[in-house]
């Protein structure tokens, strides 16, 4: 039950270290190997893989990964799962005659999944509109300035009404309820980039509404099963989390191979490994789903594809 809102860094430290004196008999390079998510970035990270090398006495570079540069990092981690995601949609706005180009975006969250996503979004010539945090949420008419986004979320570490001191003719919507206004707004995509179940069916028949064509899911499950449904239902194309956030748990492989070989790739052969990685998972998606009848239902054609892979593998390993 502990909330690391308000605390020191020695007091995440500790808490960080109490917690892998426990986790470290469980965890190894070869066996169960964890990554940072909400709240757990470089920082954690690297308090837990201290207190790990402190118990075993070695240095097992590979046991976590999200690691700062310094001690066996990747580059391009932190991005990854952004930019994994817009590489997803790109190939399946690409397989349906659709470019991100020229389009407006929205982003929920402004976490490094929603900061690198815009970053991308931005790069493919896409206008990003609003972003959001737990509070509330932004909306710029004009275009995000990402660079305004990462002073206040990586640099100051504040909450995102403060983007308006930088962007006066921007507009702050507070949350209501514990629900974001972000849904309010138009937009042709929609990037839920946040939390778990923060798009419902409310939400999707807002989206749906309001006119955009494509959801992309760069968290983990931020649509309910009802809200899937709807967009499933009304011709929207639906990029799963199970795929389309793949990225950074993709770059994570990537870090361990680097620090299986003692070696690091630059950034432009990270990324370009993660681009072909995701091409290929959309790929398979699309490979299964159309085999197995169901079109461009990609949500489908993961499920299919996944249960394949871990199926055939348990049978060529035999009964054990």
């Amino acid at each position: 039950d502990f909330d690391p809102k308000c605390k020191s860094d020695n007091e995440i430290m500790r808490f960080c270290q109490s917690f892998m004196t426990e986790l470290q008999r469980h965890i190894s390079e070869d066996a169960d190997v964890p990554a940072g998510d909400i709240g757990v970035g470089a920082r954690e990270i690297g308090y837990m893989f201290g207190q790990y090398k402190r118990i075993k006495n070695t240095y097992e570079a590979g046991v976590l990964t999200g690691k700062g540069l310094q001690y066996g990092g990747s580059l391009i981690r932190p991005q990854a799962t952004g930019y994994g995601l817009l590489y997803f949609m790109r190939e399946m706005l690409k397989a349906n005659g659709k470019d991100i180009k020229g389009k407006t975006v929205i982003i929920t969250g402004a976490g490094n999944v929603a900061i690198y996503a815009c970053e991308k979004a931005q790069e493919y010539g896409a206008k990003v509109v609003a972003m959001s945090d737990s509070c509330g949420c932004i909306y710029d008419k004009d275009g995000i300035d990402l660079s305004v986004i990462k002073q206040i979320k990586e640099v100051e570490r504040c909450r995102i009404k403060e983007y308006l001191k930088a962007r006066p003719n921007a507009e702050y919507r507070e949350s209501c309820c514990g629900k974001s206004q972000i849904f309010d707004i138009k937009a042709d995509i929609v990037l839920p980039c946040a939390t778990q179940n923060e798009i419902g069916l409310e939400e999707a028949k807002k989206i749906v509404a309001n006119g955009a064509f494509a959801v992309g899911e760069g968290a983990n499950m931020p649509s309910t099963n009802e809200a899937i449904k709807y967009f499933l239902d009304n011709g929207i194309l639906f990029a799963p989390a199970k795929a389309a956030n793949a990225g950074g748990v993709a770059t994570s492989a990537l870090e361990m191979s680097q620090n299986s070989m003692r070696y690091s790739w630059t950034s432009e052969e990270v990324d370009k490994k993660l681009d072909a990685i995701m091409v290929n998972i959309f790929k398979t998606c699309q490979e299964a789903a159309k085999e197995y009848g169901f079109g461009t239902n990609y949500l489908a054609g993961a499920n299919i594809a996944g249960f394949l892979k871990v199926a055939n593998a348990m049978m060529a390993h035999g009964i054990v």
